[in-house]
Parts: C-alpha cells; sequence; structure tokens
C-alpha cells in the first residue's frame, strides 16, 4: 500500500493507467511492484475492459487491496480502455503500462526524474522492456522478430528516430505522455489496438505520429525499465504467423498505400505456396511470416475478415 496516500485535492504528478481484461493474476503482480513505490506522486488507475464476472471481481479487489481506482468499461477495446483511462487521469503525465509488465523498483522515480528535464516540446517518453520468459525462446524464432514480443533492451537514451537504434519505439508496455497534448490529438485511435482475439496493432505508433504533426517528439529513455511476461503459448509458430497476419492488416489500416498494396500482392503471388505450410512447423518460417504479412495487408486493404493464419 502507498506510505503516503495523496489528498484528493493534490493533482498528481503522474497518473498511471493498467488496462486489464480477465487477467487479475498478472495485475495482482504489477499492482504489488508499484504500490512499493509510490510516494504520493502518483496516483494508479486501473481500467477493467469488460472482464466476465469472476476475474472482474477479483480484478476489483485488487484494485481497492493496492489503492488503485477502479474504472470499468463493459466495452471491450485496449484503445478504448486506455481512452477511458486518459479521461479519468488527473495527472499531467499519463504512464501506460500493460498488465502483464512489472516495473522496476525505481521505475516511478526515474520516469519522474526524465519528465522533469525535458525539453517543452516533447510529448512522448518510452522505456525499457525486457522479456520476463515463461519458456525459453525457441531456437527458432527469427532473430529479427524478436521485436513483436515487446521487447525493447537498449539502455541508452535519446530522441526517437534520431538518437536512437532502428529497434527501438514506444511500446505500450512502458510509455508515458503529456496527458493535455495526448487529449488534444484524440487519445487513442479506437480502430487500432487489441479487440479479444483481433491482434490489430500500431496504436501507439500512430498517436506519436499525430504527435508529431504538431511539433512534439518521442524520446526514450533505457533508466525506465519494466519487465514483461512472454507468454509460453505465444513461443508457437502458428501465434507467430497469426501475429504478422494482424501485423499486415495494421500497416494497411494506417497507410493504404496502392504502392505498398501493388507490391504486397506481387509478392504473395510467388510466397502463396507458403500458406499451405502446416502452421505448427517451424520449417521456412521466415519466409512463410512474410507470406503472412503480405495477406493480412491486402486483407487489411480489401476491408476482407481476417481469421487466424491456420485458415
Amino acid at each position: 500500500m502507498p506510505q503516503n496516500p495523496r489528498l484528493p485535492t493534490d493533482p498528481p504528478a503522474l497518473s498511471v493507467v493498467l488496462c486489464s481484461h480477465a487477467r487479475p493474476d498478472y495485475l495482482a503482480v504489477c499492482l504489488a511492484a508499484l504500490a512499493a513505490q509510490q510516494d504520493g506522486q502518483a496516483e494508479i488507475l486501473v481500467i477493467d475492459s469488460a472482464s466476465p464476472p469472476i476475474p472482474a471481481a477479483r480484478i476489483a479487489e485488487l484494485a481497492s487491496q493496492y489503492g488503485a481506482r477502479l474504472v470499468r468499461t463493459d466495452r471491450a477495446g485496449l484503445s478504448l480502455a486506455r481512452n477511458i483511462g486518459l479521461a479519468a487521469a488527473g495527472g499531467a503525465w499519463v504512464a501506460y503500462l500493460d498488465d502483464d509488465a512489472v516495473p522496476a523498483p525505481d521505475w516511478q522515480a526515474r520516469l519522474l526524474a526524465r519528465i522533469a528535464i525535458l525539453p517543452a516540446d516533447v510529448g512522448v517518453v518510452g522505456g525499457r522492456i525486457l522479456p520476463r520468459w515463461e519458456a525459453p525462446l525457441p531456437a527458432w524464432w527469427p532473430q529479427g522478430l524478436r521485436g513483436v514480443l515487446t521487447i525493447v533492451e537498449w539502455e541508452g537514451c535519446g530522441e526517437v528516430g534520431r538518437g536512437t537504434p532502428p529497434e527501438v519505439a514506444v511500446y505500450g508496455a512502458n510509455m508515458a505522455f503529456a496527458a493535455q497534448p495526448l487529449r488534444n490529438v484524440g487519445g487513442f485511435p479506437e480502430a487500432l489496438g487489441r479487440i479479444g482475439l483481433r491482434l490489430l496493432s500500431g496504436e501507439e505508433e500512430e498517436v506519436v505520429a499525430r504527435l508529431g504533426a504538431r511539433g512534439l517528439r518521442a524520446f526514450y529513455d533505457g533508466a525506465v525499465t519494466v519487465g514483461h511476461s512472454i507468454q509460453q503459448q505465444r513461443l508457437q509458430p502458428a501465434w507467430l504467423l497469426n501475429r504478422l497476419l494482424w501485423q499486415g492488416a495494421t500497416d494497411a489500416l494506417r497507410q493504404r498505400s496502392l504502392r505498398r498494396t501493388a507490391a504486397a500482392a506481387g509478392k504473395l503471388a510467388v510466397q502463396a505456396p507458403l500458406l499451405l505450410w502446416p502452421v505448427a512447423s517451424s520449417t521456412l518460417l521466415r519466409a512463410r511470416c512474410g507470406a503472412a504479412y503480405n495477406l493480412g495487408y491486402l486483407r487489411g486493404w480489401l476491408g476482407t475478415p481476417l481469421t487466424q493464419a491456420a485458415a
């Protein structure tokens, strides 16, 4: 529990938003790690994103136990839940953690220290995301696709896209925004982001791009660190193929480029036989991921409903 609870009339320096759908066990670990570092400068909000009754009751218990404010929505959707958290937040900055992320003991102090020295034209801070493996990463996993597991291991700091390596980006497992500019761009686009089994993504990139169009830069600080649970069920060829299928659809929805669509169609004409491969096989997986991505791009551009990569 926080040792110095904030008075109701005091505006917090930071609001921490945790969005959760039916995963109270992960949420419990995240809340415990946050509560251990509270000093009255932050408020914690738990957004229950349409959890069924039994996990919803447990989520409510956890919010109460750790002094967090609970807001429930009966409509599922990660971007929607994040926007509900943004509307309820009282802090000048709003940080978002995935419910399966575990902030380092100095996470809050490091984030607040970075915010305190940021130039006025920085509206986003992303942080380091280290894997908490629930099973070993398989040897067949393509090295260049570790990023789809939401892993950012660079220890340095700098402006995203300029002073950082190409693989560094702002990801939802560990990110913070200046609250009012985020509200000014409409928050997170609810046409993107996870909703149940729909694995659309790209909502963080879209928000960063919209803020950038208004002259606000994104900064990365590797000292602001969380651990991120990598579930065992994700470490399967079928999951990876499905993730790339949805990434293609995401990119089509965000960009809708005729040139990219034509390129995807041309590549898929050659790659099509790879789609017939058993999804449980790890053979030729990198090439099959490319085929899944291009199929997802075409389906996203055409507005065709997506199914699992096995279909």
